[in-house]
C-alpha cells in the first residue's frame, strides 16, 4: 500500500508499505516499509509498476534530494533545507530545481498507482493507514467557461466525472500534483483528460471565478485565452470560437541558411556566414487549408488563430492530425534525413542535393510537397539521377577503360569526372547552366578506379595496370563495371598457384612450405608481376629464391639476374648458390676491379652485389637489362627518399622480387616503398598512400584501412611465420630473469632518473615533445646503461652490477651442463665488460661487433663441435645473415625498443637445422626503465602484427605520457 504524507519543503511525498492481512483479508497493524533493498522478498505479490514506483519514491525522499543537490556542502540535511527554502534568503535556483525534480517524480508515481493500487493518507502521528483514498479510474472532463461582457471578462471551470457534474469548489479539495494535476476530493483521487496543469485549477478551489479587467482584456485574449482554447475545451460567451478541420498536407522546404540565428548554430572554421552559404536548411511543416504550422514535436492537437475586428474577438481553432504529422516526421527519418524534434535538419549543399536526388520519388509517393526557398540569386541544381556505366577491356599489357557518365541528357567525359574526384570536388556546371553534384557513393565505390587509372601522354584513352586485376574482379562482383577479358588473362591474373616442377638441376630438397613459396613466385613470374617473399627469418628464403632462378635458366632465359643485398650476406649467397644451384654462373660484383667484372655481364646468370655498390655504380647498372632484380633484406629501401631507394627504382628488369623478414620496420610507408619497387604504382603515389592509408592506420588505428591495404598487397606478398611450419622447427622456451641492482647502482640510478625527469619535464613543457626527443633519448639511454652496469656511462665506477652477477651466475650453470650460448647486447661496451669477466674466468668465446673483420671465421669457429661455448654479439652486427644452430641458449642482456630485433637475435639459433630446444633468457633490472620497456613493447606491436611484421619506430613515436611513464 502507498501512503501520502506532506513535507514542509518538498510538498506531498510517498511511503510504501507491505501490510499483513488477517484471516478476513483485512489490513492489520503489522506492516513493514518496502524499499528497493527488500523488494525482492515480496516480489511474488508485486508487479513492474510497483518496482518503478518504489524507485521513484526513494529518489524523492529528503535524504536523496539532499545528497543530489547539496552542492554547497551543507553540514547537515536540516541546514540544507532551512537555507535553501528560507522564505526571504532562500536559494531560489536550487529550490526551483529541487521542486521540478520532485514534481516530475510525483506525477509519475500517481500514473503508476492509478487505478488499482491501495492508497492511504498518513496521519500526523505516523500512522500510515490513517485515511483511505479511493483512486478514481476514469479521468475528469474539464470545460472552461469564458464570459465576456461590457465591464470585464470572467472565467471558471466546470468538472464532470462519469457524466455527472463534480462539485469541487469550497469542498476542501486539494491539488496534490501540478504537472499534471491530481486532485483529492472527499477522500477520492481524480485525474484529468486532457491533462490539466494544477495551476489552472488551483485558483478555483475557493473561488467561483477569476475576473479579467477590461483594460487588460486584449492582451489576455491574445495570450492566455488563445492558449486555453488550443489546449482545453472552452465554452465562450461574448466572443466566437470556430472549430475547423482541414486535410493535412506535408510540406518540406529547403534552401540556403539565411537566418542569422540559424547561422550561429553552424560549426565554423571560417565565419558563420561563409559556412552557412554551403549549408542548407530543411524544414518540415504542415498545411491545413490556408494555414501552415511547423512540426514542433510537442504534439499539439490544435493551432489557434486570434483575430480582433473592431471591439470583437474571434478564435479559429484548427484541428491537427497528429498521427499523420508524426508519420511524416518518421518517414523523413526513415529516408535518412537527420531531422531534429523541432522539424529541422541542416545538411551541406552537396549532401542536400544528393539526398533529394536519391529520395525524390519516395517523397512524391509519400505525398510531400518539396519546395526550394531561395533569394532569387541561388543557383539551380540538377536533381535527376546520374548514371555511370564502365566497361573494362583488354590491351597488350594493360586494361582499357571505357565509360559513359550521364547527368540527364548530358554525357560527361570520364577524364573530367576522374579529375574532379581526384581533386575531391563534387560540383560542376552542366551545359544548361545548372549545377550537378557527383554522388558521394562514387567517391567511395570508384575511388580506386579513378585513382589507379592512368593516361598516356598524347592519348585520350584511360588504362589500368594488370597488377590491379583483383580490383577489377572486385568491381565486377559488385556490379560496378562490366568486363570483356579473355579467359586466359583472367586465369593467369587470378594468381592461383600452379604446380610448377622443381628445376632438374636444382641440388636440394624443398620442404612443403618452401615448395609452395617457389611455386607462388613462379606463378607471379608467369603473369609478369613482381612479388615480396616475407617469410620469418630462418625459413629458407634463400633456397626458395635460388630454386626460382634455376627454373628461369632452364626456361631458356639469357639475361642475367641481379641480386642486391647487404655486404655481409655476399659470402652466404655465394656459398648457398654453389651448394643448391651449381649450374648457375655466379658473379660477385665488388672490389676495385669492377670494370673488368662489368665486361663479364653477358657470361653470367646471376650477379651478387651490395646495396652500396648499386648506389655507387647506378649510372652503369641502369643501362643494363636484367631478367630479375632481387633485393634481399629489402627493408634497406624502406625510406622512399633514400639514395639507394631511388637508385634501385632505376634498374630495368622483366621481373622484380624482394625478400625480407621485416618488410615493415618504421611505418607502413616502408611497405609502400618496397611494394612500389615490386609493382610500381600498386599502392598509388607516396602522397596518396600517406593520406589514404598511413595516417588513418598509424594515427587513427583505422581497421577498415588496414583491411583494404592488406587486400591490395595480399596477392604479391607471401609471409609464413614459424608457428605455421612448426613441424619443421625446434621448440623454443623464453623467460625473463629479473635482477636486483646493487645498492650503489640503485642510488646512482635513482639520482640520475630524478635529474632527467626534472630536466625533461621542464624542456617538454617549454619546447614540446618533438624538440625534446634527442634529450629524451639521451636520458633513456643513460638509464638503460645504468640498469646494465654503471661502468657503461660513469667513468671510474668501481661498484657492482646486479645484472652482471645474475648473467655470470646463469652462464656458469649453462656451461657446466655443456651447452653453447649466444650473448647479445645493444651496447658494445657492455660486451666488453662481459669479455673482461670471461677472460678472468678463462672462458673462451667468439666475438662479433661492427668492427670485426673476420666475421666468417668467428662464426665457423663457434659452430664447430669443439669450438667456443660462448659467442658475444652486438645487436647491429648480428641481426642478419648468421646461422648459429650450434647454440641452444640465448642471453639478451638488455631489452630493445623493437621486439622484432630481439626475435632476430633469438633466430640466430632458433632456425632450420636446429635440433635442440632453444632457451632464451631476457635479463631485466627490476624497478628500472627496462621493466617499462617490456610493457611498452607489447602495446607497440599491434600495427605490425595486423599488417606484416614488427615495428622499429617505437622510440620515435612515444607519446608524452609514455615518456613520463618511462621516467617515473
Amino acid at each position: 500500500m502507498y501512503s501520502l504524507l506532506s513535507h514542509e519543503c518538498l510538498g506531498y511525498l510517498f511511503e510504501v508499505f507491505v501490510v499483513q492481512l488477517n484471516e478476513k483479508s483485512q489490513l492489520t497493524w503489522e506492516y513493514q516499509t518496502l524499499t528497493t533493498r527488500n523488494f525482492h522478498e515480496f516480489a511474488h505479490g508485486l508487479d513492474e509498476r510497483d518496482e518503478q514506483a518504489v524507485k521513484l519514491i526513494e529518489g524523492m525522499k529528503p535524504a536523496a534530494i539532499f545528497e543530489k543537490f547539496n552542492t554547497s556542502k551543507r553540514k547537515t540535511m536540516e541546514e540544507f533545507y532551512l537555507k535553501t527554502f528560507d522564505a526571504e534568503k532562500g536559494e531560489k535556483e536550487i529550490q526551483e530545481a529541487v521542486l521540478s525534480v520532485v514534481e516530475k517524480k510525483r506525477g509519475q508515481v500517481f500514473e503508476l498507482i492509478c487505478p488499482d493500487k491501495t492508497l492511504f493518507i498518513m496521519g500526523n502521528d505516523g500512522n500510515p493507514m490513517r485515511q483511505h483514498v479511493q483512486i478514481q479510474p476514469e479521468p475528469v472532463e474539464v470545460l472552461f467557461h469564458f464570459m465576456r461582457n461590457e465591464e470585464n471578462t470572467h472565467y471558471f471551470p466546470t468538472l464532470k466525472y462519469a457524466g455527472n457534474k463534480l462539485e469541487f469548489q469550497y469542498k476542501d479539495a486539494m491539488v496534490l500534483c501540478d504537472e499534471p494535476a491530481w486532485m483529492l476530493l472527499n477522500q477520492k483521487l481524480y485525474h484529468f483528460k486532457p491533462a490539466l496543469e494544477g495551476k489552472k485549477l488551483r485558483p478555483f478551489l475557493n473561488k467561483k471565478f477569476v475576473v479579467i479587467p477590461k483594460n487588460m482584456e486584449e492582451d489576455y485574449f491574445r495570450k492566455f485565452v488563445k492558449a486555453m482554447v488550443a489546449r482545453y475545451p472552452v465554452h465562450a460567451k461574448g466572443f466566437e470560437i470556430f472549430n475547423t478541420e482541414k486535410n493535412c498536407q506535408y510540406l518540406l522546404s529547403y534552401g540556403p541558411i539565411v537566418n542569422k540565428v540559424e547561422e550561429e548554430k553552424v560549426p565554423s572554421k571560417k565565419s558563420a556566414a561563409l559556412e552557412a552559404a554551403d549549408r542548407w536548411n530543411f524544414v518540415l511543416s504542415f498545411q491545413y487549408g490556408n494555414n501552415r504550422f511547423p512540426w514542433d514535436g510537442l504534439g499539439s492537437e490544435a493551432n489557434v488563430l486570434f483575430e480582433k475586428k473592431g471591439d470583437s474577438y474571434a478564435f479559429q481553432k484548427i484541428m491537427r492530425s497528429l498521427s499523420k504529422e508524426k508519420r511524416a516526421y518518421q518517414q523523413l527519418k526513415a529516408l535518412g534525413l537527420q531531422i531534429e524534434v523541432d522539424g529541422k535538419a541542416v545538411l551541406s549543399r552537396g549532401e542536400a542535393v544528393q539526398w533529394l536526388t536519391l529520395n525524390k520519388a519516395a517523397l512524391d509517393q509519400a505525398g510531400f510537397s518539396v519546395q526550394f526557398k531561395g533569394d532569387g540569386q541561388a543557383p539551380r541544381y540538377f536533381l535527376g539521377k546520374p548514371e555511370i556505366k564502365i566497361r573494362i577491356g583488354e590491351k597488350l599489357d594493360w586494361f582499357d577503360i571505357q565509360a559513359i557518365i550521364s547527368f540527364g541528357e548530358f554525357q560527361i567525359p570520364f577524364l573530367k569526372i576522374r579529375q574532379l574526384i581526384l581533386q575531391k570536388k563534387k560540383e560542376f556546371h552542366l551545359p544548361d547552366g545548372s549545377i550537378a553534384i557527383i554522388p558521394d557513393n562514387w567517391f567511395h565505390d570508384y575511388q580506386d578506379l579513378f585513382y589507379f587509372s592512368e593516361t598516356r601522354p598524347g592519348e585520350d584513352g584511360v588504362y589500368l595496370k594488370r597488377q590491379h586485376f583483383q580490383l577489377v574482379q572486385e568491381w565486377e562482383n559488385q556490379d560496378l563495371v562490366k568486363t570483356a577479358l579473355r579467359s586466359k588473362t583472367m586465369h593467369d591474373l587470378a594468381l592461383e598457384t600452379k604446380d610448377f616442377p622443381v628445376p632438374k638441376q636444382f641440388k636440394g630438397t624443398l620442404r612443403p612450405y618452401q615448395m609452395e613459396g617457389y611455386r607462388w613466385m613462379r606463378t607471379r613470374q608467369s603473369a609478369g608481376l613482381g612479388a615480396c617473399l616475407a617469410d620469418d627469418m630462418g625459413l629458407g628464403k634463400t633456397v626458395q629464391t635460388l630454386c626460382l632462378l634455376q627454373s628461369l635458366k632452364e626456361q631458356g632465359e639469357t639475361l642475367p639476374s641481379l641480386l642486391v643485398m647487404p655486404t655481409s650476406l655476399l659470402y652466404n649467397w655465394e656459398m648457398e648458390a654453389k651448394k643448391f644451384t651449381p649450374q648457375l654462373r655466379v658473379l660477385v660484383y665488388s672490389g676495385p676491379q669492377r670494370e673488368k667484372l662489368q665486361a663479364q655481364l653477358g657470361k653470367v646468370d646471376l650477379i651478387l652485389c651490395s646495396f652500396g655498390m648499386v648506389r655507387s655504380d647506378i649510372d652503369w647498372f641502369e643501362k643494363q637489362a636484367f631478367s630479375y632484380v632481387i633485393l634481399d633484406e629489402s627493408q634497406a629501401i624502406k625510406n622512399p627518399l633514400a639514395n639507394i631507394t631511388k637508385a634501385v627504382q632505376k634498374l630495368s628488369a622483366k621481373y622484380r622480387l624482394v625478400m625480407t623478414g621485416t618488410p615493415l620496420e618504421n611505418s607502413t610507408m616502408d611497405l609502400w616503398s618496397q611494394m612500389n619497387f615490386v609493382n610500381p604504382g600498386l599502392l598509388g603515389s607516396q602522397r596518396y598512400f600517406k593520406d589514404l592509408f598511413q595516417v588513418p592506420i598509424e594515427k587513427k588505428a583505422d581497421s577498415d584501412k588496414k583491411k583494404r591495404l592488406y587486400f591490395l598487397i595480399k596477392p604479391y606478398l607471401l609471409r609464413r611465420e614459424k608457428r605455421q611450419v612448426a613441424a619443421d622447427l625446434p621448440a623454443k622456451m623464453e623467460s625473463v630473469t629479473y635482477c636486483v641492482m646493487s645498492e650503489e647502482q640503485e642510488r646512482l640510478y635513482d639520482k640520475t632518473k630524478s635529474f632527467y625527469r626534472d630536466v625533461l619535464l621542464k624542456q617538454i613543457k617549454d619546447e614540446g615533445l618533438q624538440k625534446s626527443r634527442f634529450s629524451v633519448l639521451q636520458g633513456l639511454t643513460k638509464l638503460r646503461q645504468l640498469a646494465n652496469h654503471p661502468s657503461l656511462c660513469e667513468e671510474g665506477y668501481e661498484g657492482e652490477s646486479g645484472k652482471m652477477e645474475a648473467v655470470l651466475e646463469k652462464l656458469e650453470t649453462v656451461l657446466e651442463q655443456h651447452h653453447k650460448v649466444l650473448i647479445f647486447s645493444q651496447f658494445v661496451q657492455h660486451l666488453a665488460l662481459i669479455k673482461k669477466a670471461l677472460d678472468e674466468r678463462n672462458i673462451a668465446y667468439a666475438y662479433l661487433d661492427g668492427s670485426t673483420s673476420d666475421r666468417k671465421g668467428q662464426v665457423e669457429s663457434f659452430q664447430k663441435a669443439d669450438g667456443q661455448s660462448v659467442f658475444l654479439i652486438s645487436l647491429k652486427a648480428g641481426g642478419v645473415g648468421l646461422n648459429l644452430t650450434a647454440a641452444d641458449y640465448v642471453f639478451l642482456l638488455d631489452p630493445w625498443w623493437n621486439p622484432a630485433a630481439e626475435a632476430q637475435a633469438i633466430d640466430r639459433a632458433h632456425r632450420i637445422g636446429q635440433v635442440k630446444t632453444v632457451f632464451t633468457y631476457k635479463f631485466i633490472s627490476k624497478q628500472t626503465v627496462e621493466e617499462k620497456i617490456l610493457a611498452l613493447q607489447q602495446r607497440k606491436l599491434d600495427l605490425a602484427n595486423d599488417l606484416v611484421t614488427s615495428d622499429e619506430s617505437i622510440l620515435r613515436n612515444l607519446s608524452e605520457d609514455e615518456v613520463l611513464d618511462l621516467l617515473s
